[in-house]
């Protein structure tokens, strides 16, 4: 299949990587002239603009910064320019009147799109194992399933357009929640006494016991490798976690829904990502406690 990648940045460029490994022509386009060599020598055909990136594709697949930028590339360059039956896919996170909007221009000019964000960090990305959060059409979905699962491991899908952001939105806001409580409970439970090993060893076979804990652990040295043991490098950075919270927030004003600890965690993350956090990972949120 042709396919067009616009965006190469640390997660865009993985994925079109992926794509290339699938068997898949890759027709790349991004600002950044080090991305593009990096997509050439990884297979893909640099471009100089996304009207010749998305010229004679079947797909076209985005991974941009935030809605604005999504929502310009696509009614200026994407829509009109790529052939009519070709899948739209914008795996960015952004928001989801935003996704709505691209999605109602897309289908008025005749193109089956959908959103879909994606869970799972740069190793997720290079490795091939996101998983996809898919708003939009039965139909499209199907088209995009094809496309997805080259970079993926998971491909789900969460409803019309637009639901592949709430998804996003509701689950890394969830994320926010436990890290920040699981900081916490350590910090707490060291000043009592415990030993953050052993209150390891009980909490992660008990009831209190989470993704955090035992997947993503921001104790140094305590369970599962995680960036607390490489001084909270790589791994997701806090200011792409306050991104998300932020669009949470934005989301649940709009959708009236009350959300205490999701606005607690969200201005942990502010007043953390403020004090210059912002490119470590997001479970140095520990350091607050």
């Amino acid at each position: 299949m042709k396919i067009a990648f616009i965006g190469l940045g640390n997660m865009g460029g993985g994925m079109a990587a992926n794509l290339v490994k699938a068997g898949h022509e890759v027709r790349a386009f991004d600002l950044s002239a080090d991305a593009l060599d990096t997509a050439r020598e990884n297979g893909c055909t640099p471009c100089t603009s996304v009207a010749e990136a998305v010229d004679g594709v079947e797909a076209v697949v985005s991974m941009l910064p935030n809605g604005q930028i999504v929502l310009s590339a696509y009614t200026a360059d994407v829509i009109g320019n790529a052939p009519k039956d070709a899948i739209l896919i914008d795996c960015s996170t952004i928001d989801v009147a935003t996704a709505r909007e691209v999605s109602s221009q897309a289908a008025k000019a005749g193109y089956a799109m959908v959103d879909a964000p994606v869970s799972g960090g740069i190793a997720a990305a290079a490795g091939g194992t996101l998983t996809f959060m898919v708003g939009g059409t039965d139909d499209a979905f199907g088209r995009a399933e094809t496309v997805l699962n080259a970079m993926g491991k998971a491909v789900i899908h969460a409803g019309d357009a637009g639901n592949g952001q709430a998804a996003k939105i509701c689950n890394n806001m969830l994320l926010a929640i436990h890290m920040t409580g699981t900081c916490e409970t350590f910090a707490m439970a060291e000043k009592l006494g415990l030993d953050p090993q052993t209150f390891y060893n009980i909490a992660s076979v008990s009831s209190g016991q989470n993704w955090s804990m035992t997947s993503y652990c921001p104790v140094p040295g305590v369970g599962p490798q995680s960036p607390a043991d490489n001084d909270y490098k790589g791994g997701f950075a806090t200011a792409l976690m306050l991104k998300d919270l932020r669009l949470a927030m934005e989301a649940a004003e709009t959708a009236n829904a009350p959300v205490p600890m999701g606005a607690r965690a969200a201005s942990l993350y502010e007043d953390f990502a403020g004090a210059g956090n912002g490119q470590l990972d997001f479970s140095a949120i520990l350091k607050t406690f």
